[in-house]
């Protein structure tokens, strides 16, 4: 039986990239569907379940980190790989603790590509070679992670910042989650609140540090 695969990232070109090498070296591998963003993400895990997604972190609507963690929530068994254009520590341990089991860059070769969706098909793990060294560093369960994690916001808050710091308006926010205004406007008030922070850059700033949107 083939392995069916759901490509997310939000560069249409990236996605035909990773197809090509799937289709090109993967044996008995089907791209079953492409998404842009992590909220259409998110909505076609839970209708349609595949066994292995390749899932961009920095995507529009909802990142990639926090899309695998709901996906993972909604079925234990999920099996998700990370692309990132970045081989950052903090980006590697946020993905693993939101369950994904394994975390590839864009600039890896066609072969870790392939490799990485048959290990985590298989119920294993996958690292490619420029993030493996964290491994060896022991970052897992290190409290570093959990520092940064505490930042005390819900999962609607972190997705308000997301779009916040991507530069939508209050009005464009409500629209997206279809929620009135007030409750933006209130959301928006918890999560300064809740930081300390009250104005509009140092919030930006917040969310690019902490992985929660990326620009």
């Amino acid at each position: 039986m083939s392995i069916k695969i759901v490509l997310a990232d939000d560069h249409a070109i990236v996605r035909q990239g990773v197809r090509a090498v799937l289709e090109k070296l993967g044996k008995n591998m089907e791209v079953v569907a492409e998404i842009a963003n992590g909220k259409d993400l998110v909505d076609y895990a839970a209708k349609t379940p595949a066994d292995v997604y390749v899932v961009d972190i920095s995507m529009p609507l909802l990142n990639g980190i926090e899309a695998t963690e709901r996906i993972v929530k909604n079925d234990p068994e999920a099996k998700v790989v990370m692309l990132s254009m970045y081989d950052d520590r903090v980006l590697v341990e946020k993905s693993l603790k939101a369950g994904a089991k394994g975390f590839i860059v864009k600039v890896s070769t066609a072969d870790e590509i392939v490799d990485a969706i048959e290990e985590i098909a298989a119920g294993r793990f996958y690292l490619c070679s420029k993030v493996s060294k964290y491994i060896v560093q022991g970052f897992l369960g290190k409290t570093s992670a959990r520092k940064r994690d505490s930042t005390g916001l819900t999962p609607k808050e972190k997705e308000v910042l997301q779009l916040i710091a991507e530069g939508y308006s209050s009005k464009q926010i409500a629209k997206t989650f279809n929620l009135s205004l007030n409750t933006i406007h209130v959301h928006r008030n918890n999560i300064m609140k809740k930081l300390g922070i009250h104005k509009q850059a140092e919030l930006v700033r917040f969310a690019l540090k902490e992985g929660i949107a990326q620009l």
